[in-house]
């Protein structure tokens, strides 16, 4: 291989490190959901109190506004785990750190911060004009 040649995929070694750095973070999303999803349950299970003193309603609105936040942080994690998945995905296929959209090699520094990403920082500026 010529050493002026742009290397196209990353190595299996590089590779494995990547799916490290993926597992772990799939580990970390799916433990937060799971805790997300025991407190809207508890949450849930706490609303048997029928008083409707004022009070009440003001907690009420509190803990509905709580509720839909914790439902959207859990809709967030869901999401990062299915770009993560698919991220593995690529591993096996041998896309992964390719980009989509210029098919140059996205920089390993990148791909640690945002292991999920298919687009280097320059198509991802690109994508925002």
């Amino acid at each position: 291989m010529n050493t002026n040649e742009e290397k196209q995929r990353y190595s299996r070694e590089e590779l494995a490190e990547f799916e490290a750095i993926i597992q772990e973070k799939l580990t970390n999303a799916r433990k937060e959901v799971s805790f997300i999803k025991e407190t809207l349950s508890r949450k849930n299970d706490s609303g048997t109190d029928n008083t409707a003193s004022p009070t009440k309603v003001l907690e009420d609105g509190a803990d509905t506004a709580e509720k839909e936040s914790l439902n959207q942080l859990a809709s967030r994690q869901m999401k990062f785990i299915q770009q993560l998945e698919n991220a593995l995905i690529r591993i096996k296929n041998g896309t992964y750190g390719v980009c989509i959209v210029t098919d140059k090699l996205i920089p390993k520094e990148r791909l640690r911060a945002v292991p999920h990403t298919q687009h280097t920082i320059e198509a991802k500026l690109q994508r925002k004009d």
